[in-house]
């Protein structure tokens, strides 16, 4: 289950540990990730956050399986999941996903709900694999995934499910930098990230909440759109 710890300079970087399985988006993760971000959000002064995972999976995204048999709650459960994105997205301090481990569909778009990423260079994919599932995205998915990504690689992404590698990853411009091989990956993109995140933390506070709802108005519109989630 998602855990939190506290790291750099005086424990400023929150650290959001989804987890060592496959990380899906399920309810019980859900709302244990919403829990541990009220935590996040209290208090003053420089404050960041990365989210990171420490097994193969960094987030492997819906709970599929458990989605087929939830009736209506399926339906509610992705919803949530929009809630998640836009939340992350507009959460008043800078945020850096640090992908260890593959992301993919719904995983690859919560580390675009982040402001920045760094991902492991010698393995793991970034995908959204949607297409060859036969699985549209939503209108919220497709706004946010267009709006972080651009149009141009949103296209390559979306309609032919690429694959993305660390290093092509970077050079897609999908994430700001990678942790090169050592010993300890996982512990590198980690560390990585949260020196990243200390850089930015005195920034946290109300004008940066305005200053990325602002940026990204028309994707939190979109996200929060639950009359546009697929029931």
């Amino acid at each position: 289950m998602p855990s939190l710890t506290h790291d750099g300079p005086d424990g400023a970087v929150a650290v959001l540990d989804l987890g060592d399985t496959e990380n899906r988006f399920h309810p019980d993760l859900l709302a244990s990730v919403n829990d541990l971000l009220d935590q996040v959000s209290t208090g003053d002064g420089p404050r960041a956050l990365v989210t990171t995972a420490t097994g193969k999976f960094f987030c492997n995204g819906l709970d599929l399986d458990w989605m087929w048999t939830a009736g209506q709650r399926a339906a509610d459960n992705l919803a949530e999941v929009h809630a998640l994105f836009a939340r992350l997205l507009a959460l008043p301090m800078v945020t850096v996903a640090a992908i260890g481990g593959h992301a993919f569909a719904a995983g690859a778009m919560l580390t675009l709900a982040h402001d920045l990423r760094v991902m492991r260079a010698d393995r793991g994919f970034w995908c959204l694999p949607e297409a060859d599932l036969g699985l549209p995205f939503s209108p919220g998915m497709s706004a946010l995934i267009t709006a972080r990504l651009g149009p141009a690689r949103a296209h390559e992404a979306m309609v032919t499910a690429h694959r993305y590698g660390g290093r092509d990853a970077r050079a897609a411009g999908i994430v700001d930098d990678t942790a090169d091989d050592t010993a300890d990956a996982h512990r590198a993109v980690r560390d990585r990230a949260v020196a990243l995140a200390a850089r930015h933390a005195a920034k946290a506070g109300p004008a940066l909440g305005t200053i990325k709802t602002t940026l990204h108005a028309a994707v939190l519109a979109a996200l929060r759109d639950v009359e546009a989630v697929p029931a």
